[in-house]
C-alpha cells in the first residue's frame, strides 16, 4: 500500500502539472518552423514578447532616453541634485539598491547558465539588448510611480502600479479600467512575494548551505535554516522601507563588488581570449546554422533572461522608488534606469562572458545552472564555489526584503493599512516553508505570478505615456536651462 507521503508527492506533482499547464496555456504559445522539411518548435513566452514590445516602444516614444539622460542618472545618485528639504523617505541610491536588490538575485548567477546551456553563447547577446530597452521601461514605471504616490495615514509612503493605474487613468478619463488593473496586479504582487520572491529564494539558498555544510541536512538542518533565515528577514521588514533601504544600501553594492571582481579577475586570466569570446557570443546571435527555429529560440532566451532578471515591465521597481526623496518624479525615473544596466549589461553579461570564456558551456562536466556558474569561477579560483554560497545567500536574503516591502504596499491597498502585521507573519512563515519543503506549485504559481504583473502595468503605463514624455521634455529643459541647484 503506498505511504501517505508517496500519495502526497503524487498529489504535488500532479498539481504542480495542473497549474503548469492551465497557467503555461495563457501564457505561452508554441511557434513551429520548417527547416529541410523538418518541423522545429519552439516555446515563446506571451509575457516576454508583451515586455520586450512595451520596452521597445518607450525606448523610441522617449527618444532614446536610456541615452540621453544616463550620465544625469550617475549624477543623481551621487546625490549632486539633492536637497534637504525634499518629500520622502529614502535616498536615491538607497532607492535603486533597494529595487536592485530584488532583481540582483539568484537569477544572475543561474539564470544566465541556463540561458547559456539551453540557447548557446548567442543568447548574451539578445539578452543585453533586452537589458537597454529595458532600461527605458524602468524610465517610465518609475517616473509614474512618483507622480502618484501617495501619504499613508501612518505618515509613510506609497506607490507603484497599484496607484498610477488607478488615479493616472482615472485622470485621462478611463477610471473603470483603472481600478480594475489597479487590483489585478496587487493580487498578481501579493501572489509573487511569496512564490519567487520569497520561497524559491529560502529554498535555492537553502540547497547550497547545505552542500557547503552538510550539518544542515535532513529536516532539522532545514528548519533551523529557515527559522533564522525568517529571523534576519524579519528584523529588517519590521523596520519597514527606510530599514530596508538601509540594509539594501549596504548588501547590494558589497555583493556585486565581489561578484563583478571575481568575474573581472577570471576574465583578466582569459584576456586572450575575449576577443574570441565576443566573436563566439555575436557570431552565434545571428547564427542560421541551425535553422530559423534554433535562431528564434536563442533569440528568446536572451530575452527571456533579461526579462526574468531585471523586471523591468513588471512595475515592481516602481514601488521602492516611490520612496525616494524627491520633488521630481521624472529624476527618480532616470535613477531608476540604472537598474538594467547594473542588472543584465553588467552583472549578467559578466557572468555569460565568464561562462563562455572559461569553456564551461561546452564542457560536459560543468553541468548546468549554478552549478555551470560554480564551475566556470572554480576553473580560476578553486574556492569560489564556497564564496559563491555566500554570495548567493545574500541575493536572496536582498531579494526577500525587497519583495516583501512589495507585497506589503499591495496588501495595505487592498486590505487596509492595519492588516499589513498578517501579511508579514505569512511571508515569514513562508521563508521558513520554502527552506523545509519542497515549494512544488507554489514556486510555479509565484513566478507566473511576477510576470503576470507586466500584463496590466504596461497597459497602463502605454496609456500614460503621454504625461511621462511631457514631463521629461519639461524636466530635460529645465535641467538645461540651469534651474536645478547642484549639491556639493
Amino acid at each position: 500500500m503506498e505511504s501517505s507521503a508517496g500519495i502526497l508527492a503524487t498529489l504535488d506533482a500532479a498539481f504542480r502539472q495542473y497549474v503548469v499547464d492551465k497557467i503555461g496555456a495563457v501564457l505561452f504559445f508554441d511557434l513551429v518552423f520548417w527547416d529541410n522539411g523538418q518541423p522545429q518548435e519552439v516555446v515563446l513566452p506571451i509575457v516576454v514578447v508583451w515586455l520586450v514590445a512595451g520596452a521597445l516602444f518607450f525606448t523610441l516614444r522617449f527618444q532614446f532616453v536610456n541615452l540621453r539622460a544616463f550620465r544625469h542618472a550617475i549624477d543623481c545618485v551621487r546625490g549632486r541634485y539633492t536637497q534637504p528639504d525634499e518629500p520622502g523617505e529614502i535616498s536615491h541610491f538607497q532607492a535603486l539598491s533597494a529595487a536592485l536588490s530584488a532583481t540582483v538575485g539568484l537569477g544572475n548567477i543561474a539564470g544566465v547558465a541556463f540561458a547559456v546551456g539551453i540557447g548557446g553563447p548567442g543568447a548574451i547577446f539578445w539578452m543585453i539588448l533586452a537589458g537597454f530597452l529595458g532600461m527605458s521601461s524602468k524610465f517610465a514605471e518609475c517616473t509614474l510611480g512618483q507622480r502618484y504616490r501617495i501619504q499613508r495615514e501612518d505618515g509613510h509612503v506609497s506607490g507603484g502600479p497599484m496607484h498610477y493605474l488607478k488615479d493616472g487613468l482615472a485622470e485621462i478619463g478611463l477610471p473603470r479600467l483603472g481600478k480594475v488593473l489597479s487590483v489585478i496586479f496587487a493580487f498578481m504582487c501579493i501572489g509573487g512575494s511569496f512564490g519567487g520572491g520569497n520561497m524559491f529564494q529560502s529554498n535555492q539558498s537553502y540547497a547550497l548551505a547545505a552542500v557547503e555544510l552538510p550539518i544542515l541536512g535532513g529536516t532539522l538542518g532545514a528548519s533551523i535554516f529557515g527559522l533564522l533565515l525568517a529571523f534576519l528577514v524579519g528584523l529588517v521588514i519590521i523596520g519597514g522601507i527606510r530599514r530596508i533601504g538601509e540594509v539594501a544600501g549596504v548588501v547590494v553594492p558589497l555583493m556585486c563588488v565581489v561578484y563583478v571582481f571575481c568575474g573581472l579577475l577570471i576574465l583578466l586570466t582569459h584576456a586572450g581570449s575575449l576577443g574570441h569570446g565576443f566573436g563566439v557570443i555575436f557570431q552565434r546571435a545571428f547564427s542560421l546554422e541551425a535553422g530559423a527555429g534554433a535562431f528564434v529560440g536563442v533569440l528568446i532566451q536572451g530575452f527571456r533572461r533579461a526579462a526574468f532578471s531585471n523586471e523591468a515591465g513588471c512595475g515592481s521597481a516602481a514601488i521602492a522608488h516611490s520612496a525616494a526623496t524627491t520633488n521630481e518624479p521624472v529624476r527618480e525615473g532616470i535613477v531608476a534606469l540604472l537598474e538594467p544596466f547594473i542588472d543584465t549589461i553588467v552583472v549578467c553579461t559578466m557572468t555569460g562572458l565568464v561562462i563562455v570564456v572559461t569553456g564551461a558551456y561546452d564542457n560536459p562536466d560543468a553541468g548546468e545552472g549554478i552549478r555551470m556558474t560554480a564551475f566556470a569561477f572554480g576553473t580560476v579560483f578553486p574556492w569560489f564555489p564556497s564564496v559563491l554560497t555566500v554570495i548567493a545567500i545574500l541575493f536572496a536574503f536582498s531579494t526577500m526584503i525587497s519583495w516583501s516591502y512589495y507585497g506589503e504596499q499591495c496588501w495595505a491597498t487592498l486590505f487596509g493599512l492595519r492588516s499589513t502585521w498578517v501579511y508579514k507573519a505569512i511571508f515569514l512563515l513562508f521563508v521558513w516553508a520554502g527552506a523545509v519543503f519542497d515549494p512544488g506549485a507554489v514556486l510555479d504559481f509565484g513566478d507566473y505570478m511576477i510576470l503576470g504583473m507586466a500584463f496590466p502595468n504596461i497597459l497602463g503605463v502605454v496609456l500614460l505615456s503621454g504625461i511621462v514624455k511631457a514631463d521629461l521634455a519639461s524636466y530635460l529643459d529645465r535641467l538645461k536651462r540651469g534651474e536645478f541647484v547642484r549639491s556639493a
